[in-house]
């Protein structure tokens, strides 16, 4: 597989970064606090961090609102890790053990086009190009990918949880599976089966101006932002103005939305009887 090695994509220094609780779920600002990789390999301790964004709470450093959300992220983190010492076989064993009868699909080729960034959904290929260029990807984009791969997809979130595994340098051995399986709807605390993210309105909701889908995703960067998100939708003008053939420069969509969105509550379905 092969991707244009780029650096992360992160707003200018001269531009004053939004705040925590706000801007958490925009990629492309330099929001979130990159400790992950500190965490996973004990360069710093969870407590530690707890301790630190108390006292800037203290001191009025760190606002009431961004600290607490901050330390909710930090106390899931934590929840992770109890949930993986009463689970050990948590990243390879349904959490809802229902999802045993799951009816996944098994598609190579849909799997490797996932992987590569190549699924015709930009926000997911933009996503998923960070992580095999930079070996890390953004929190919420990482929702957004996983939810592509087990819902419009139906591939098995371990196939997903073993990419992660792979390229993340951030992997870890808690919140890596009992992320995916969230995402799966088949984990703790899960939401409902029938919560489909749709790529299009996601990109449009948390990268509104285009700027890192179209870092990662540098095929559409001259394409108007208001079809950025769904180029499937571009007027054929706007295409041949932006250089972009889809199938050719830009691969047309792995599944249309409305078909995934309407396939994946029967595969529920699907399961539930097999239960019984």
């Amino acid at each position: 597989m092969k991707a244009r090695r780029r650096t992360a994509c992160k707003v200018s220094s001269t531009e004053r970064p939004t705040p925590y609780a706000d801007g958490r779920d925009l990629p492309a600002d330099a929001t979130t606090s990159r400790l992950s990789p500190s965490l996973r390999f004990g360069e710093i301790s969870a407590r530690q961090i707890w301790h630190a964004v108390k006292a800037g709470l203290s001191t009025g450093d760190v606002s009431e609102r961004d600290g607490e959300k901050f330390l909710a992220e930090l106390g899931w983190r934590e929840f992770c890790h109890h949930l993986l010492s009463d689970h050990p076989d948590l990243a390879t064993s349904n959490f809802n053990r229902d999802f045993d009868h799951f009816p996944w699909e098994v598609d190579e080729n849909a799997l490797q086009s996932w992987q590569a960034g190549q699924t015709g959904y930009p926000i997911v290929d933009a996503g998923l190009r960070e992580l095999w260029s930079t070996g890390w990807i953004h929190n919420r984009v990482r929702m957004i990918v996983a939810s592509f791969l087990t819902k419009h997809l139906l591939i098995d979130w371990r196939s997903g949880e073993q990419w992660f595994w792979d390229t993340l340098v951030d992997a870890d051995p808690a919140n890596n599976p009992a992320g995916w399986q969230w995402v799966a709807s088949c984990g703790a605390d899960a939401p409902p089966y029938f919560r489909i993210f749709n790529p299009a309105l996601q990109g449009e909701k948390f990268d509104p101006d285009g700027a890192y889908t179209r870092h990662w995703v540098p095929e559409l960067e001259h394409l108007d932002k208001r079809c950025l998100h769904h180029p499937w939708d571009a007027p054929g003008e706007a295409l041949q103005k932006a250089g972009i053939v889809l199938g050719k420069t830009y691969p047309a969509p792995l599944i249309d939305h409305s078909k995934a969105r309407k396939r994946a509550p029967h595969a529920y379905e699907a399961m539930k009887q097999a239960k019984s």
